[in-house]
């Protein structure tokens, strides 16, 4: 373990090469619209709980402040691409798990917060495929309420794993694109779901929605 408080930028990659004996490797052989035969090589997850639609969870967790809504974000290193990444918290559904009570745990685990998720429609967003032209890998989007005048909120203890090492900040919703900018140019990488929320943010600015 890199020092006495570990950080996500202390990883690095040491090497790279070949899974020996395990490949989750899937090879599809289809038709396309012209009834010409092809195929299609891609990966598949294999851990969706028995009965469950999604792999798992992103999650919208908002800091209601004074200063206005704050997004929380989080630090992480991704070794497939040697970086840390930028993220919303996020994690695997468990059997028996629905998405909000899934978010609302992981929540929780990964960064001490603890929030409620509306039962109104707006809490459980569609299922997203992550990359559908590589992975099988689903999950929805879930929108967390974090009311910071909980005392809980106020003394956070995460309930983090042996192997995760996250790091967690928050920043103004209404920044969240420029921070993505600024950070981009620090050397971070920027998840897609933060990147895509971002630039729905700027969408809607800049045509006034």
């Amino acid at each position: 373990m890199p020092g006495n408080d570990p950080k996500p930028s202390d990883a690095k990659v040491l090497s790279t090469g070949p899974l020996v004996g395990y490949s989750p490797g899937i090879k599809t052989t289809y038709t396309d619209p012209t009834g010409k035969q092809r195929t299609w090589e891609s990966a598949e997850r294999s851990t969706r709980p028995k009965g469950s639609l999604i792999d798992g969870v992103g999650i919208v967790a908002i800091l209601q402040k004074p200063t206005g809504p704050e997004i929380v974000l989080q630090k992480q290193f991704r070794p497939p691409i040697n970086k840390v990444v930028i993220e919303v918290p996020a994690g695997l559904v468990d059997a028996g798990e629905g998405a909000a009570e899934s978010a609302v745990r992981e929540l929780k685990e990964e960064t001490g917060y603890v929030g409620t998720v509306d039962k109104d429609g707006w809490g459980v967003g569609c299922v997203m495929f992550n990359d559908p032209g590589f992975c099988n890998t689903n999950l929805n989007m879930v929108h967390v309420n974090v009311d910071m005048s909980d005392p809980r909120n106020q003394d956070l203890k995460p309930e983090l794993e042996e192997n995760e090492f996250i790091e967690v900040f928050s920043t103004p919703l209404k920044d969240l694109y420029a921070e993505c900018k600024r950070l981009e140019q620090e050397g971070y990488a920027i998840d897609a779901r933060v990147g895509t929320l971002a630039e729905g943010i700027q969408i809607a600015k800049r045509w006034n929605l």
